[in-house]
Protein backbone atom coordinates (compact mmCIF):
# COMPACT_ATOMS: atom_id res chain seq x y z
CA UNK A 1 0.00 0.00 0.00
CA UNK A 2 1.20 3.55 -0.60
CA UNK A 3 1.91 6.26 2.00
CA UNK A 4 -0.86 8.72 2.06
CA UNK A 5 0.35 12.16 1.07
CA UNK A 6 0.62 14.72 3.84
CA UNK A 7 -1.71 16.93 1.44
CA UNK A 8 -4.58 14.65 2.30
CA UNK A 9 -4.34 14.94 5.78
CA UNK A 10 -4.61 18.85 5.66
CA UNK A 11 -7.44 18.75 3.46
CA UNK A 12 -9.19 16.90 5.62
CA UNK A 13 -8.38 18.61 8.88
CA UNK A 14 -9.16 21.64 7.29
CA UNK A 15 -12.90 20.98 7.03
CA UNK A 16 -12.79 19.55 10.85
CA UNK A 17 -11.55 22.76 12.20
CA UNK A 18 -14.30 24.78 9.98
CA UNK A 19 -17.26 22.14 10.82
CA UNK A 20 -16.00 21.95 14.10
CA UNK A 21 -16.98 26.28 13.99
CA UNK A 22 -19.67 25.91 12.02
CA UNK A 23 -22.04 24.67 14.78
CA UNK A 24 -21.58 27.38 17.07
CA UNK A 25 -23.13 30.15 14.67
CA UNK A 26 -25.62 26.96 13.62
CA UNK A 27 -26.47 27.11 17.52
CA UNK A 28 -26.46 30.96 18.13
CA UNK A 29 -28.80 31.06 14.66
CA UNK A 30 -31.19 28.85 16.51
CA UNK A 31 -31.24 30.80 19.70
CA UNK A 32 -32.40 33.89 17.26
CA UNK A 33 -35.42 32.12 16.13
CA UNK A 34 -34.22 30.20 13.25
CA UNK A 35 -35.24 26.51 11.99
CA UNK A 36 -33.32 23.94 11.34
CA UNK A 37 -35.01 23.93 7.72
CA UNK A 38 -34.41 27.30 7.36
CA UNK A 39 -30.74 26.66 8.70
CA UNK A 40 -30.10 23.99 5.80
CA UNK A 41 -31.78 25.85 3.01
CA UNK A 42 -29.29 29.17 3.22
CA UNK A 43 -26.29 27.65 3.77
CA UNK A 44 -26.73 25.40 0.48
CA UNK A 45 -28.15 28.07 -1.16
CA UNK A 46 -25.18 30.43 0.11
CA UNK A 47 -22.56 27.19 -1.11
CA UNK A 48 -24.14 26.57 -4.01
CA UNK A 49 -24.05 30.10 -5.36
CA UNK A 50 -20.63 30.59 -4.76
CA UNK A 51 -19.95 27.19 -6.19
CA UNK A 52 -20.94 27.48 -9.90
CA UNK A 53 -20.08 31.39 -10.08
CA UNK A 54 -16.19 29.48 -9.49
CA UNK A 55 -17.32 26.94 -11.81
CA UNK A 56 -18.21 29.25 -14.43
CA UNK A 57 -15.37 31.32 -14.00
CA UNK A 58 -13.43 28.64 -14.27
CA UNK A 59 -14.47 26.57 -17.08
CA UNK A 60 -16.54 28.46 -19.18
CA UNK A 61 -18.65 28.16 -21.47
CA UNK A 62 -18.71 24.03 -20.41
CA UNK A 63 -19.00 24.34 -16.70
CA UNK A 64 -19.03 20.41 -16.58
CA UNK A 65 -16.69 19.27 -19.37
CA UNK A 66 -15.70 15.73 -19.44
CA UNK A 67 -18.89 14.52 -17.29
CA UNK A 68 -21.01 11.53 -18.10
CA UNK A 69 -24.52 11.66 -17.67
CA UNK A 70 -24.53 8.74 -14.84
CA UNK A 71 -20.96 10.31 -13.31
CA UNK A 72 -23.21 13.57 -12.87
CA UNK A 73 -26.48 11.47 -11.64
CA UNK A 74 -23.86 9.70 -9.26
CA UNK A 75 -22.91 12.94 -7.23
CA UNK A 76 -26.85 14.20 -7.51
CA UNK A 77 -27.60 11.53 -5.55
CA UNK A 78 -24.99 11.75 -3.11
CA UNK A 79 -25.97 15.30 -2.41
CA UNK A 80 -30.04 14.05 -2.34
CA UNK A 81 -29.65 11.80 0.54
CA UNK A 82 -25.87 12.78 2.00
CA UNK A 83 -26.57 16.55 2.29
CA UNK A 84 -30.19 16.95 2.00
CA UNK A 85 -31.32 14.78 4.31
CA UNK A 86 -28.10 14.80 6.93
CA UNK A 87 -28.07 18.74 6.64
CA UNK A 88 -31.72 18.41 7.91
CA UNK A 89 -31.00 15.69 10.95
CA UNK A 90 -27.53 18.32 11.40
CA UNK A 91 -29.22 21.17 12.29
CA UNK A 92 -32.38 19.21 14.26
CA UNK A 93 -29.47 17.79 16.80
CA UNK A 94 -27.91 20.97 16.93
CA UNK A 95 -31.31 22.44 18.34
CA UNK A 96 -32.37 19.84 20.56
CA UNK A 97 -28.70 18.64 22.31
CA UNK A 98 -26.43 21.73 21.29
CA UNK A 99 -23.51 22.34 19.56
CA UNK A 100 -20.81 20.19 20.70
CA UNK A 101 -22.75 16.91 21.67
CA UNK A 102 -24.65 17.09 17.80
CA UNK A 103 -20.87 17.06 16.93
CA UNK A 104 -19.67 14.16 18.64
CA UNK A 105 -22.49 11.98 17.63
CA UNK A 106 -21.83 13.53 13.68
CA UNK A 107 -18.43 11.92 14.69
CA UNK A 108 -19.68 8.51 14.20
CA UNK A 109 -20.20 8.58 10.66
CA UNK A 110 -16.44 6.85 10.18
CA UNK A 111 -17.95 3.74 11.13
CA UNK A 112 -20.75 4.13 8.51
CA UNK A 113 -18.12 5.23 6.00
CA UNK A 114 -15.12 2.42 6.55
CA UNK A 115 -17.84 -0.33 6.51
CA UNK A 116 -19.27 1.14 3.32
CA UNK A 117 -16.38 1.48 1.94
CA UNK A 118 -15.04 -2.00 2.71
CA UNK A 119 -18.45 -3.30 0.88
CA UNK A 120 -18.81 -1.33 -2.03
CA UNK A 121 -15.46 0.21 -2.44
CA UNK A 122 -13.44 -2.92 -1.84
CA UNK A 123 -11.10 -0.55 0.34
CA UNK A 124 -8.68 -2.17 3.37
CA UNK A 125 -9.31 -2.58 7.02
CA UNK A 126 -6.21 -2.52 9.36
CA UNK A 127 -6.80 -3.36 12.69
CA UNK A 128 -5.89 -0.33 13.77
CA UNK A 129 -8.42 1.27 11.67
CA UNK A 130 -11.07 -0.86 13.43
CA UNK A 131 -9.86 -0.02 17.20
CA UNK A 132 -9.99 3.78 16.10
CA UNK A 133 -13.10 2.80 14.62
CA UNK A 134 -14.30 1.52 18.25
CA UNK A 135 -12.73 4.65 20.52
CA UNK A 136 -14.67 6.74 18.10
CA UNK A 137 -17.74 5.46 19.19
CA UNK A 138 -16.35 4.83 22.96
CA UNK A 139 -16.21 9.23 22.69
CA UNK A 140 -19.62 8.96 21.67
CA UNK A 141 -20.89 7.28 24.09
CA UNK A 142 -18.98 9.58 26.62
CA UNK A 143 -20.25 12.42 25.23
CA UNK A 144 -23.82 11.22 25.76
CA UNK A 145 -23.66 10.45 29.39
CA UNK A 146 -21.58 13.40 30.33
CA UNK A 147 -24.38 15.91 31.20
CA UNK A 148 -23.34 18.40 28.82
CA UNK A 149 -24.96 19.99 25.59
CA UNK A 150 -27.65 22.40 25.95
CA UNK A 151 -28.67 23.82 29.12
CA UNK A 152 -32.16 23.22 28.65
CA UNK A 153 -31.30 19.11 28.49
CA UNK A 154 -32.19 16.62 26.09
CA UNK A 155 -33.14 13.33 25.92
CA UNK A 156 -30.92 10.13 24.83
CA UNK A 157 -32.56 9.43 22.02
CA UNK A 158 -32.20 13.14 20.81
CA UNK A 159 -28.42 11.55 19.89
CA UNK A 160 -30.19 9.72 16.72
CA UNK A 161 -30.16 13.00 15.14
CA UNK A 162 -26.63 13.32 14.68
CA UNK A 163 -26.23 9.46 14.24
CA UNK A 164 -28.68 9.91 11.64
CA UNK A 165 -26.86 12.12 10.03
CA UNK A 166 -23.89 10.57 10.34
CA UNK A 167 -25.28 7.45 8.50
CA UNK A 168 -26.63 9.49 5.58
CA UNK A 169 -23.19 11.64 5.04
CA UNK A 170 -21.05 8.44 5.10
CA UNK A 171 -23.31 7.33 2.67
CA UNK A 172 -23.41 9.87 0.69
CA UNK A 173 -19.15 10.02 0.73
CA UNK A 174 -18.43 6.58 -0.38
CA UNK A 175 -21.22 7.45 -3.81
CA UNK A 176 -18.75 10.72 -3.74
CA UNK A 177 -15.38 8.65 -3.47
CA UNK A 178 -16.95 6.09 -6.54
CA UNK A 179 -17.31 8.87 -8.29
CA UNK A 180 -14.30 10.03 -8.24
CA UNK A 181 -12.52 6.75 -9.01
CA UNK A 182 -11.18 6.63 -12.67
CA UNK A 183 -13.13 9.69 -13.83
CA UNK A 184 -11.99 13.05 -14.61
CA UNK A 185 -14.56 15.02 -12.51
CA UNK A 186 -13.06 17.90 -10.71
CA UNK A 187 -14.07 18.44 -6.84
CA UNK A 188 -15.25 21.92 -7.86
CA UNK A 189 -17.43 20.16 -10.46
CA UNK A 190 -18.68 17.47 -8.31
CA UNK A 191 -19.26 19.73 -5.14
CA UNK A 192 -21.56 22.09 -7.56
CA UNK A 193 -23.62 19.55 -8.80
CA UNK A 194 -23.98 17.97 -4.94
CA UNK A 195 -25.33 20.93 -3.75
CA UNK A 196 -27.56 21.63 -6.25
CA UNK A 197 -29.28 18.07 -6.14
CA UNK A 198 -29.52 18.86 -2.46
CA UNK A 199 -30.79 22.24 -2.72
CA UNK A 200 -33.69 20.85 -4.52
CA UNK A 201 -34.72 18.37 -2.31
CA UNK A 202 -34.33 21.35 0.00
CA UNK A 203 -36.56 23.09 -1.32
CA UNK A 204 -39.21 20.74 -2.83
CA UNK A 205 -39.65 19.73 0.88
CA UNK A 206 -40.47 23.19 2.00
CA UNK A 207 -42.94 24.25 -1.00
CA UNK A 208 -44.54 20.01 -0.27
CA UNK A 209 -44.95 21.04 3.70
CA UNK A 210 -45.64 24.92 2.60
CA UNK A 211 -43.08 25.79 5.53
CA UNK A 212 -43.31 29.39 4.76
CA UNK A 213 -41.85 29.78 8.51
CA UNK A 214 -38.14 29.75 6.32
CA UNK A 215 -39.25 33.37 4.84
CA UNK A 216 -40.11 35.19 7.91
CA UNK A 217 -37.23 34.15 10.77
CA UNK A 218 -36.02 37.17 12.31
CA UNK A 219 -32.84 38.47 10.10
CA UNK A 220 -30.07 37.63 13.04
CA UNK A 221 -31.18 34.19 11.89
CA UNK A 222 -30.49 34.67 8.71
CA UNK A 223 -26.69 36.46 9.10
CA UNK A 224 -25.55 33.68 11.18
CA UNK A 225 -26.42 30.59 9.18
CA UNK A 226 -24.93 32.64 5.97
CA UNK A 227 -22.05 32.73 8.09
CA UNK A 228 -22.30 29.16 8.54
CA UNK A 229 -23.04 28.38 5.01
CA UNK A 230 -19.50 30.36 3.85
CA UNK A 231 -17.45 27.88 6.67
CA UNK A 232 -19.40 24.88 4.66
CA UNK A 233 -18.39 25.93 1.11
CA UNK A 234 -14.58 26.47 1.50
CA UNK A 235 -14.63 23.04 4.49
CA UNK A 236 -16.75 20.89 1.33
CA UNK A 237 -14.36 21.79 -1.55
CA UNK A 238 -11.03 20.96 0.94
CA UNK A 239 -12.91 17.61 1.59
CA UNK A 240 -13.67 16.66 -2.16
CA UNK A 241 -10.69 17.51 -2.76
CA UNK A 242 -9.20 15.01 -0.43
CA UNK A 243 -11.64 12.68 -1.77
CA UNK A 244 -10.63 12.97 -5.63
CA UNK A 245 -6.66 12.53 -5.00
CA UNK A 246 -5.81 9.23 -5.95
CA UNK A 247 -4.72 8.36 -1.93
CA UNK A 248 -7.64 10.08 -0.51
CA UNK A 249 -9.43 6.78 0.94
CA UNK A 250 -12.32 7.19 2.25
CA UNK A 251 -10.98 5.16 5.76
CA UNK A 252 -8.78 7.90 5.84
CA UNK A 253 -10.84 11.14 5.00
CA UNK A 254 -13.66 10.71 6.99
CA UNK A 255 -11.85 10.01 10.13
CA UNK A 256 -10.17 13.33 9.91
CA UNK A 257 -13.03 15.14 8.99
CA UNK A 258 -14.65 13.56 12.05
CA UNK A 259 -11.98 15.21 14.92
CA UNK A 260 -14.45 18.07 14.26
CA UNK A 261 -15.90 17.83 17.71
CA UNK A 262 -12.65 18.52 19.41
CA UNK A 263 -12.58 21.98 17.71
CA UNK A 264 -16.26 22.59 18.64
CA UNK A 265 -15.83 22.04 22.19
CA UNK A 266 -13.21 24.37 23.04
CA UNK A 267 -15.51 27.00 20.89
CA UNK A 268 -18.30 25.93 22.74
CA UNK A 269 -16.90 26.54 26.14
CA UNK A 270 -15.71 30.22 24.83
CA UNK A 271 -18.75 31.13 22.66
CA UNK A 272 -21.58 29.43 23.96
CA UNK A 273 -21.51 29.58 27.94
CA UNK A 274 -25.21 30.87 28.02
CA UNK A 275 -26.76 28.13 26.03
CA UNK A 276 -24.54 25.36 26.55
CA UNK A 277 -22.32 23.51 29.53
CA UNK A 278 -18.78 22.17 28.68
CA UNK A 279 -18.67 19.37 31.02
CA UNK A 280 -15.46 17.18 31.87
CA UNK A 281 -17.59 14.16 30.24
CA UNK A 282 -17.50 16.84 26.89
CA UNK A 283 -14.18 16.80 27.27
CA UNK A 284 -13.47 13.45 27.71
CA UNK A 285 -15.45 12.47 24.70
CA UNK A 286 -13.68 14.73 22.54
CA UNK A 287 -10.34 13.46 23.35
CA UNK A 288 -11.68 10.05 22.67
CA UNK A 289 -12.27 11.40 19.22
CA UNK A 290 -9.15 12.51 18.54
CA UNK A 291 -7.63 9.31 19.53
CA UNK A 292 -9.72 7.28 17.48
CA UNK A 293 -9.19 9.32 14.49
CA UNK A 294 -5.44 9.11 15.37
CA UNK A 295 -5.75 5.37 15.66
CA UNK A 296 -7.37 5.37 12.34
CA UNK A 297 -4.88 7.02 10.37
CA UNK A 298 -1.65 5.42 11.14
Amino acid sequence: MTETPLVVYALALLPAVLWGFGPILDKRGMSAGGSSLQAALVVVVVDSTLYWLALLVRSWPDPLSGLTLPLVATFAVAGLFGTALGRIFVFAGVERVGASINSAGISTRPLFATLLAVAALGEPLGPLTGVGIVVLVGGLVALTYSKGGDVSGWQPRDILFPVGAAAVFAMGNVLRRYGFVDTGATPLQAVAINETAAFVALAGYALAKGRTDVLSAPRASYRYFTGSGLLTAVALLSFFAALAMEAGRVAIVDPLTATAPLFTTVFSAFLLQDVERVTRGVVLGAALVVVGAVLVTV
